[in-house]
């Protein structure tokens, strides 16, 4: 079926969808090294109407790996925790696309609104022929209990839904620790967010796209300033270093990135003018 309804761009072989799962609101004051009335000043001369609100992005990609045809989910959305998203079903099956269909889902990392789409609210697997692809720094962390009894009453639901989501693909688990995935789809490691915070590099035909995940959460302020971390980031000095080194990488090399908090658009291009970083959407067609 068509999936003209969602932007989507090609990548060789590889056509890869942006899937929108909803909204999440978070304060600007979860922001550091900027003041929040400046950070909704920049959101607010971006044309962003809601400022606090945060857009929830999940990839489908479809092509041929090795002779067969592989239907491949890059993050699962927030499916409603927390009254966060929860559109991320309805907009597959608009795009013509059955949860069964789904035989991969690369994971970024185990935040809620990346795996609470994953499991319904019966704690039953969404997507029950998929096998969950994660690295296993994420998967150690998330299963330590260690670190479930350090953790703040708010992080400790994050656990408990990590760990309902990898309880319930236990079955169907590959951890992996760096390297390809799946032929053409390469793990990135990106450091700071999570512990095993990871971006997929696309590869096929000459063509690259990028899936960078959590490395921006309000774009239009962390792009243009990317010394500004927020209370989500594990590591929010490392955070910050990896964004600034990736955005230096992907301007320079005009490569095609998507992002789990970029808009419905999806798809963009990061160009350095003037010292400083600017986020240009890439319309479909």
């Amino acid at each position: 079926m068509s999936i003209s309804p969602f932007p989507s761009q090609l990548a060789g072989d590889f056509t890869v969808t942006a899937i929108s799962d909803g909204y999440l609101s978070a304060s600007l004051d979860f922001l550091s090294n900027i003041a929040p009335s400046d950070a909704a000043s920049m959101q607010g001369a971006a044309g962003q109407a809601a400022p606090e609100a945060i857009h929830i992005n999940c990839y489908i990609v479809r092509g041929m790996v090795r002779g067969v045809h592989r239907t491949i989910l890059i993050d699962g959305g927030a499916g409603g925790v927390k009254q966060w998203g929860g559109r991320l079903r309805d907009n597959l099956l608009l795009a013509g696309i059955e949860p069964a269909e789904i035989d991969t889902i690369l994971l970024t990392h185990a935040h809620p609104d990346h795996v609470g789409g994953l499991v319904d609210a019966a704690g039953q697997i969404s997507f029950p022929n998929a096998e969950l692809v994660v690295h296993q720094r994420e998967l150690a962390f998330w299963d330590d209990d260690g670190n479930l009894s350090r953790a703040s009453e708010r992080a400790k639901g994050n656990f408990a839904m990590a760990r309902r989501v990898f309880d319930g693909y236990r079955q169907q688990l590959r951890p992996f620790r760096d390297g390809e995935v799946l032929p053409g789809i390469q793990a990135m490691p990106l450091a700071g967010h999570t512990e095993g915070h990871t971006g997929y590099l696309l590869e096929s035909q000459a063509q690259s796209l990028l899936v960078w995940g959590d490395i921006v959460h309000f774009p239009y302020i962390q792009i243009e300033r990317p010394d500004v971390s927020i209370a989500f980031d594990q590591d929010p000095v490392m955070a910050a270093t990896t964004r600034s080194r990736l955005l230096d990488m992907v301007s320079s090399e005009k490569l095609l990135i998507a992002g789990m908090h970029l808009g419905e658009l999806g798809f963009a291009r990061i160009r350095r003018s003037s010292g400083s970083y600017g986020l240009h959407y890439e319309i479909q067609g």
